[in-house]
């Protein structure tokens, strides 16, 4: 499934590894590597099961896709590309399609699948009033189901291959907050919860999520932190007077990314190999959230598609203000990243440090699976 570095440096030594990685630092990656993609999570990542539902979870109208290929939408919460297409981009695979789409059969299965819906967060109340939504525990079913169809395309043993070789992503967590806990005063979890208790209770749950999805097979799983809650333009819209971000949200994030990151090493621990590894997307947006100019965008607090304050209020419709240059902007629409912002997401995922990437970053694990196919 994966290409060999004896393909690229032919050596005897089993030296040759770790200086290839010395040598080619964070850069790596290998040029044509076969591993299938399995995409798990929320509308940050779903690129299209949701098209698939009754629910208003949906990114099915225009502007959405404006700078997709097609220039259509297509279920992604994007002016474009989304992280799990561009990580794909960057592994030489096509991209995954979603899985409830019927194209999704024969050789597509092989490529891999995105089990992801927009709206979904760890626990099973979150996104309650999107209703008809692909919960998480319904994505693994799901995942589930997939690997009986391609035992039945190429056989149980090579389905396992495909599997524990595969690159999973995986990204929750901001949902249990915004459309949550915080999603209406006095919500039923803060309720039973302060935030300082929903927060080990959310990453308990979360810790079974992840221990089912290795019981599934997945081996190589990224797993994203929740981004700065409280910066997106649909919380500056309610919260902010002068462009400061929502306190309460920003001290939810931070509450829950170190925690989140705690409970992946104790996992690799329990397991006693690095399956999960922790990319910090909160530092990643923070780092041009909080500086805009440095990175070639105009402002991380407006939204290009949107209305109201900040563009911040409702959806991004066809009647909504619509910026023309989408590269200028951090956030696409009220709460999701431009393909641009998505871009430099990725590239901190593949070659960040440990401040960014946690044990090591996507490169480094690729050229390492690599050697050992």
């Amino acid at each position: 499934m994966a290409c060999l570095l004896e393909d690229i440096i032919p050596c005897s030594s089993e030296w040759y590894i770790l200086i290839l990685i010395l040598t080619l630092g964070n850069n790596f990656i290998c040029p044509a590597n076969g591993r299938a993609f399995f995409v798990f999570g929320d509308s940050l990542v779903d690129n299209g099961n949701n098209n698939y539902l009754i629910t208003t979870a949906r990114a099915d109208e225009p502007p959405y896709g404006i700078d997709y290929p097609t220039h259509q939408p297509t279920g992604r919460f994007s002016n474009g590309l989304n992280i799990p297409d561009i990580i794909s981009e960057h592994i030489g695979s096509e991209a995954t399609l979603p899985y409830l789409s019927p194209e999704l059969r024969g050789q597509n299965l092989l490529v891999g699948a995105n089990f992801a819906s927009a709206g979904v967060g760890i626990l099973n109340d979150t996104g309650i009033q999107f209703v008809n939504i692909i919960r998480i525990q319904n994505q693994l079913d799901n995942f589930k189901e997939y690997q009986q169809r391609v035992s039945a395309l190429i056989g149980y043993e090579e389905k396992e291959k495909l599997v524990k070789q595969a690159l999973v992503l995986i990204t929750l967590g901001g949902n249990d907050f915004v459309n949550n806990y915080y999603l209406v005063p006095n919500s039923a979890r803060s309720q039973q919860f302060t935030l300082q208790e929903y927060v080990p209770f959310l990453i308990t749950e979360y810790k079974k999520v992840l221990e089912r999805l290795y019981s599934l097979g997945a081996r190589r799983v990224l797993v994203t932190g929740t981004g700065p809650l409280g910066c997106v333009p649909a919380e500056l819209a309610i919260h902010s007077t002068r462009g400061e971000c929502a306190e309460e949200l920003q001290l939810a994030a931070s509450l829950f990314n170190p925690q989140l990151v705690q409970m992946i090493d104790q996992l690799n621990t329990q397991i006693g190999h690095t399956a999960f590894i922790a990319a910090n997307t909160n530092q990643m947006n923070m780092d041009f959230v909080s500086n805009p100019r440095a990175f070639g965008f105009t402002t991380s607090k407006i939204a290009c598609c949107g209305q109201g304050p900040y563009n911040g209020i409702g959806l991004c419709t066809p009647l909504s203000n619509l910026c023309p240059n989408r590269d200028e902007y951090v956030f696409w629409d009220p709460f999701h990243p431009s393909e641009r912002a998505n871009r430099l997401i990725v590239e901190q995922i593949l070659t960040g440090t440990n401040t960014y990437m946690h044990p090591m970053n996507l490169s480094t694990i690729m050229a390492l699976d690599s050697s050992r196919a």
